[in-house]
């Protein structure tokens, strides 16, 4: 899943002292990969999977259906194609590892947090949440907590992680995927830059924004747009460039709002470099055509396989993974160097 791990220099001494501990959780959970897979995932080609242990009364439940039930719980939008990759991610786990696992999402932090609850009502063995507003999440996670369920949140609100009680954080750290993004858009020889932000109230992709304009180094000027309404974005965006005609780079943060970016380049004819952040099938064509420079991808499979397997650990051998520390997803970043190797990945939906 990795891509082009060669993030520009752009940290000083005693930040580098930092990355190694951060990158060794993401180590060890290579090694349980291993351990899971070896204990209950499918076996080499042309041999059976090992069906998961038998219970009290000698029945074997079936791969995907097991006694470890988890909960997905996502501020993903109906169809959006960033989370349905999580999604992949965790239900081929679930099946691989013989493990009930059921995803629902709701973009509304009220609506998300009834989702939590109910699962908790349901008593599930295990809660992966995504907290893009966490004091919103903050009663139904600690509520989850008290009632003995383990929980590991994703993608976002890694901050407020181990506040909540969680037992771990899969996901990549916004701002230094943001001083990444920055630091290239700066040595492609842009001057200015316009920083989109189509969700209110996820901190998230402030935390991007803040690290783009870090790694930039120069002027990044934020744009608030709602991912809900396109023709608004298109709007905006168009207008912005033709306000400052100094903008010479666009960073858009979403899949969907790059497509649109690119659509308002193109339609004033402007010399603006589009880069973003995640990955789709239209930004892979794009990164192919040079319409859009690269794309900061975190690798969002992993959110969605990683927990469950971490869960799994949990319930069967009392692991946690991590060691208080977020196991992190990216960035990588996929460009003109690598977007072929990347593309087969996409169309299945695993990138």
């Amino acid at each position: 899943m990795n891509v082009n791990h060669s993030v520009p220099a752009r940290r000083p001494s005693a930040s580098r002292r930092r990355t190694l501990p951060r990158l060794l959780p993401t180590t060890a959970v290579a090694v349980v990969l291993a351990f899971a897979a070896a204990c209950s995932g499918p076996a080499a080609a042309g041999g059976s999977a090992k069906s998961p242990a038998a219970d009290a009364s000698g029945a074997k439940p079936a791969p995907g259906n097991g006694s470890l039930h988890i909960a997905v719980i996502s501020h993903g939008g109906p169809g959006d194609a960033f989370w349905n990759v999580v999604k992949n991610g965790s239900t081929d786990a679930g099946k691989q590892l013989g493990v009930q696992v059921d995803y629902n999402s709701d973009p509304d932090p009220s609506g998300q947090a009834k989702l939590i609850d109910n699962a908790v009502a349901q008593h599930v063995g295990g809660l992966v949440v995504s907290m893009a507003n966490p004091d919103a999440l903050q009663s139904s996670v600690k509520a989850a907590v008290a009632a003995g369920i383990p929980v590991i949140t994703i993608n976002s609100g890694s901050a407020k992680s181990r506040e909540f009680g969680a037992i771990g954080h899969v996901g990549q750290e916004e701002s230094v995927a943001g001083e990444g993004a920055g630091a290239k858009l700066k040595q492609s020889g842009r001057h200015k830059v316009l920083c989109v932000i189509h969700e209110a109230g996820n901190i998230g992709l402030n935390q991007r924004c803040d690290g783009a304009r870090k790694g930039f180094g120069g002027d990044v000027v934020n744009l608030q747009v709602d991912a809900a309404n396109p023709t608004d974005v298109l709007s905006r965006i168009r207008g912005a460039l033709q306000a400052d005609p100094a903008v010479d780079g666009v960073l858009t943060l979403n899949a969907q709002i790059a497509a649109t970016a690119t659509e308002a380049v193109k339609a004033l004819n402007s010399k603006a470099q589009v880069a973003t952040f995640d990955l789709n099938t239209d930004v892979i064509s794009a990164v192919k055509a040079g319409t859009i420079a690269f794309a900061v991808d975190q690798q969002q499979y992993e959110q969605g396989y990683l927990p469950v397997v971490m869960l799994k650990l949990q319930h069967d051998n009392g692991n946690t993974v991590g060691g208080g520390l977020p196991v992190l997803t990216g960035p990588a970043f996929v460009d003109a160097s690598n977007v072929d190797q990347v593309a087969k990945y996409a169309a299945r939906g695993t990138r």
